[in-house]
């Protein structure tokens, strides 16, 4: 059985793992044991997330509100999801080591306010760190810093049995 990769420490402005496909930021690469062909299929780079701190016990991450509104202007609520479900899910497969998947099984979010402009940050947090299951909580603030979205978001951590997830 293979264990967690060990906590990497980081600041703000270098992720601890290497970035992906040269683009200057982490991506499906980063994560141990994600598939290189898919790479260029990452919704995360549809929405602009950019990963600005790596640590699987916090990670940070930004989406800019542009390009990611629904018809009012607003920002759309399932872009919050959709950042919160990436933060999450990358935090669990750094824990979950390059033998491992994590396969989200949760995700829940309570939106708070609404924003118009600007570049939103979240903040991901393990709650609970098991050898099966880890949840995550994710606050999302506009850059007023004021918090806009909370959500939490749970990861069942497998073994690998085969180089397809989606035969699991």
């Amino acid at each position: 059985m293979s264990t967690a990769l060990e906590p990497r420490k980081s600041t703000d402005s270098k992720p601890s793992l290497p970035p992906s496909s040269g683009r200057g930021r982490g991506g499906p690469r980063s994560v141990p044991g994600a598939r290189p062909e898919y790479d260029d299929e990452q919704l995360a780079d549809r929405l602009g997330i950019k990963i600005t701190s790596w640590d699987p016990d916090r990670l940070v991450g930004t989406m800019p509100v542009k390009a990611n509104r629904q018809s009012y202007g607003l920002l759309h609520t399932g872009a919050s999801a959709a950042l919160a479900s990436t933060l999450g899910g990358m935090a669990a497969a750094m824990r979950a080591g390059p033998d491992r998947m994590a396969l989200g099984l949760e995700l829940s979010c309570i939106n708070h306010r609404t924003v118009y402009e600007g570049l939103i940050t979240a903040v991901c947090t393990a709650v609970h760190a098991g050898n099966n299951v880890a949840t995550y909580e994710i606050l999302v603030t506009d850059s007023r810093n004021r918090r806009i979205c909370t959500a939490r978001f749970t990861c069942v951590l497998r073994d690998r049995t085969t180089d397809d997830p989606s035969t699991m």
